[in-house]
């Protein structure tokens, strides 16, 4: 809606107040008269720097001849009206006093679109003596060029293109699809039952009833105020029936950037909505309220590249609706750049599909181990759309057994090297057990190679005399795990803190204490392992990433021992569920880790492996064991990859 005010269609005389003189004297006076029009044009413009009426004031408080001033505020208010809330830059140029018509040049400049050229122009205000007094000459004219009365200015946002988002082979994960927004057309109900009508349908699509009635009851009379968006076919069985019932329900086709599915990767792609105000407020020159930009994960850290920028087109629009408008300016349109990631789209919804009957929260990670591209990184429903998968911080129980095998090989031990698995063992006061159905059988002093195979805790916290401060951390950086990357999205990679007593060294062999990972960080451990040499994980092409130099290089000798002994983890360990998968040969390891919910000591579940060129971690918050609660899930997602 325009409003025009007939204060326009005036020639308004704006007078400063001071003395009027030739020459010199009056010169001054009238540049600053100029200067104090200039600066009220802003003022009023700009209600978001101040109190609203405080800007139209600055305006209409310069005095007028022959006019009310604030019908000269509420006249220019209108003509600007639908300039998107972008405010001008207004200057004063060359003022003219010696003619027979004094003037003053205006130089506006609009940042119509951020980043890009303004939309700049001089115009010519006419400058008269009133009286002993300075006066400015209002035309339409002196707010844009050829003006003409009863026009306004519109500023009209052309949209672009938003880029999608690829995965592996070039596949498009997120593009437009079709959507239905489901709202309350204001034109469609008289507002005195617009209140039922949104009680009714945000009851019919279940959604918050009290706040939904109040945006309608705030909206315009020609607003669409919307309450819920579905997928063209996710829409529930007899919609379009039940809306036809609701005065002033009404749906629009329209299309939104989207995944294959609703829950696809959805944590890591995060979405595509409008702006919150937090955003608008922290970067106004960039986002402006309506605006549609990425809100969450990946959509958000790449915003700039996926959305492009917006265009502008500047008309004047005339007070009669049916004549033309002129177009004063424009600015196109750039469509965003693609962001091509890793993810491969099969093996994501596989992943996705293995977790889906799992209540705890539960993540899986695959990665390539020969060029670390992560292929799936899905998040379980348990974890509440939080992104476990490559930025959860777990204690990685018995998988970092791995690491502490690596640190035992370079401390001068061999898979052959005789330990002893007791059923207990005390370090400084506490005592230390293996799980409880750690088999019988292989108790007593049995070979290194064993105690991993069947996971001994009690062998491995033995041994920690054997290995010198920094040893395990050193360990874990080879097989790439405790040392931080920007990898252009969230991840975590662990941590092997130095530890602060006996009890803590003891712990940090089996993975618990303070030492902590993600699934993505022990999904590299083991591809390390397969690729012989340190994993560096990607997802976001254009990042680079690179091995740090900190991190020791794995000897080949090393990773065949390690690839052994993981070997036998499922021949004859506890990860024999995975011994029939079909394919090469699969390495593994199961683990579990303590930790306290409340009162209530739990155990999360974990379980890594590696076949081919597929590296795997599960984890499962709250589970028996690795290889009874996340041993199945790996098991079905290696079988599917096939």
């Amino acid at each position: 809606m325009r409003r025009t005010s007939a204060a326009l269609t005036s020639l308004l005389v704006i007078g400063g107040g001071l003395s009027a003189c030739s020459g010199d004297d009056g010169s001054a006076a009238a540049e600053k008269v100029a200067d104090r029009f200039a600066d009220a044009l802003v003022a009023a413009a700009d209600p978001a720097q101040g109190d609203e009426a405080k800007g139209a004031d600055a305006l209409a408080a310069v005095p007028f001849s022959g006019a009310d001033g604030t019908a000269v505020a509420e006249g220019y208010a209108a003509v600007i009206d639908e300039m998107d809330g972008i405010v001008p830059a207004v200057g004063v140029g060359e003022v003219d006093v010696d003619g027979e018509s004094p003037t003053a040049t205006l130089r506006w400049s609009w940042p119509v679109v951020a980043d890009g050229d303004p939309w700049a122009y001089e115009t010519t205000v006419g400058l008269v003596e009133d009286g002993d007094a300075w006066a400015v000459k209002w035309a339409p004219d002196v707010v844009a060029p050829d003006l003409a009365e009863g026009e306004t200015l519109d500023a009209v946002t052309q949209p672009t293109d938003r880029g999608d988002i690829t995965g592996a082979g070039g596949q498009v994960l997120v593009t437009e699809r079709p959507v239905l927004r489901v709202g309350i057309d204001r034109s469609r109900v008289d507002a005195t039952r617009a209140e039922a009508s949104a009680r009714a349908l945000a009851r019919l699509v279940g959604i918050g009833v009290k706040a939904y009635v109040k945006a309608v009851g705030a909206a315009g009379p020609r607003a669409f105020v919307e309450a819920i968006t579905y997928r063209v076919g996710e829409e529930p069985a007899g919609l379009a029936d039940r809306l036809a019932a609701i005065e002033g329900g009404h749906v629009v086709d329209d299309e939104m950037d989207l995944a294959p599915g609703r829950d696809f990767a959805a944590p890591i792609l995060g979405r595509v909505g409008p702006v919150t105000a937090e955003m608008v407020e922290k970067d106004p020159e960039k986002y402006r309220s309506g605006d549609i930009a990425g809100v969450s994960g990946l959509q958000a850290r790449y915003d700039d590249q996926l959305r492009g920028s917006v265009g502008r087109v500047v008309y004047a629009v005339p007070a009669d609706e049916s004549a033309e408008r002129r177009e004063l300016f424009r600015h196109d349109a750039e469509a965003g750049r693609p962001l091509a990631i890793t993810l491969d789209q099969r093996l994501q919804v596989l992943a996705e599909r293995v977790l889906s009957t799992t209540g705890p929260a539960a993540s899986l990670v695959a990665l390539r181990p020969s060029d670390g591209a992560i292929l799936a990184a899905a998040n379980g429903t348990g974890t509440g759309g939080q992104n476990h998968a490559t930025f959860g911080q777990f204690a990685p129980g018995s998988t970092f057994k791995i690491v502490t095998s690596l640190a035992l090989l370079r401390a001068g031990l061999t898979p052959e090297s005789q330990v002893a698995c007791t059923p207990t063992i005390t370090v400084d006061g506490k005592q230390f057990k293996n799980y409880s159905d750690y088999p019988a059988g292989s108790l007593g002093t049995i070979p290194l190679r064993e105690a991993i195979a069947q996971s001994c805790n009690t062998a491995l916290i033995d041994q920690r005399d054997t290995l010198g401060p920094g040893d395990l951390a050193a360990a874990a950086a080879t097989l790439g795990l405790g040392i931080d990357h920007d990898l252009g999205f969230p991840a975590y990679f662990g941590e092997v803190p130095d530890p602060a007593s006996d009890t803590e060294a003891a712990a940090s062999l089996i993975g618990q204490g303070k030492v902590l990972a993600s699934p993505m960080a022990m999904a590299t451990v083991i591809g390390s392992v397969q690729a012989g040499r340190t994993v560096v994980p990607r997802l976001v092409e254009q990042v680079d990433v690179a091995v740090p130099a900190e991190a020791k290089e794995l000897a080949p000798a090393e990773a065949e021992q390690l690839r052994a002994m993981l070997r036998q983890v499922v021949t004859g360990g506890s990860g024999r569920g995975l011994a029939d998968v079909p394919g090469p040969a699969v390495i593994a390891k199961t683990g579990t880790a303590e930790y306290a919910d409340g009162d209530t000591i739990r155990t999360h579940a974990w379980m890594v492996a590696a076949q081919g060129d597929l590296a795997v971690a599960v984890f499962v918050q709250t589970g028996e064991s690795g290889s009874q609660t996340a041993g199945p899930i790996i098991e079905d997602f290696l079988r599917g990859a096939q």
